[in-house]
């Protein structure tokens, strides 16, 4: 994926311009496609069974299409977690905004915001997060999953700061361990209802937490 921006010229466009635009424009049509495509294919069928052909025919699409626009498989499902996780991530950040902006200052009001939106996206998009949530992954998978938990963590702890001005660490270290549970139970559940139900249960239990360390001092 190119970190390129393309910067339009300030003259209006020529003749000699438009092949290149609609070029561009076929190929990230292609390239959607295939990624929708993929989604349906690795949600029906799981990340091990799934086949290219399957992928490209429902895509509209030909190998080698498939292969311009990325590796193989393993780099579909990657591109798809990624793009899932940028979503979830919008969701966060707008959740803990608009408390802020309402005048919430509690990091843990804010942090329960922030998660409740993250396990609204996950019933909201509970196929795919099933899906990553599964198992069945390319190899190594776990290991960008172990990645992105510690990332969430580091994020999580700059909500709790402490007397000292330094980060409550154990105390996001725990909040998170407790949403990775609750993404867990909420995405692989069969029944939308009692996953609501679940989510808005375990928010309540999380917002109990408090750190006694933080507290004593």
């Amino acid at each position: 994926m190119s970190s390129e921006i393309d910067v339009p010229s300030a003259g209006p466009a020529t003749e000699a311009d438009t092949p290149a635009r609609t070029t561009s424009d076929r190929g990230a049509a292609t390239r959607n496609a295939l990624l929708a495509a993929a989604r349906d294919v690795f949600c029906e069928a799981g990340f091990a069974q799934a086949a290219v052909t399957d992928i490209v025919a429902k895509a509209g699409a030909s190998v080698g299409s498939l292969y311009h626009h990325f590796n193989g498989k393993a780099d579909l499902y990657l591109t798809l977690f990624e793009e899932f996780q940028a979503r979830q991530q919008e969701r966060t950040r707008e959740a803990i905004n608009a408390v802020r902006e309402a005048g919430e200052t509690d990091p843990m009001r804010q942090f329960i915001a922030g998660a409740g939106a993250y396990l609204d996206g996950c019933l909201a998009e509970r196929d795919v997060a099933r899906l990553f949530i599964s198992g069945d992954g390319p190899p190594g998978f776990d290991r960008v999953m172990r990645q992105r938990l510690n990332k969430w963590a580091r994020r999580n702890a700059a909500l709790f700061h402490t007397a000292d001005g330094g980060v409550d660490e154990a105390l996001a270290v725990v909040l998170t361990g407790a949403m990775a549970g609750a993404v867990s139970e909420v995405s692989l559940s069969d029944d939308e209802e009692a996953s609501r139900h679940m989510a808005a249960e375990i928010m309540a239990i999380v917002g109990t937490i408090r750190n006694p360390g933080a507290e004593q001092a």
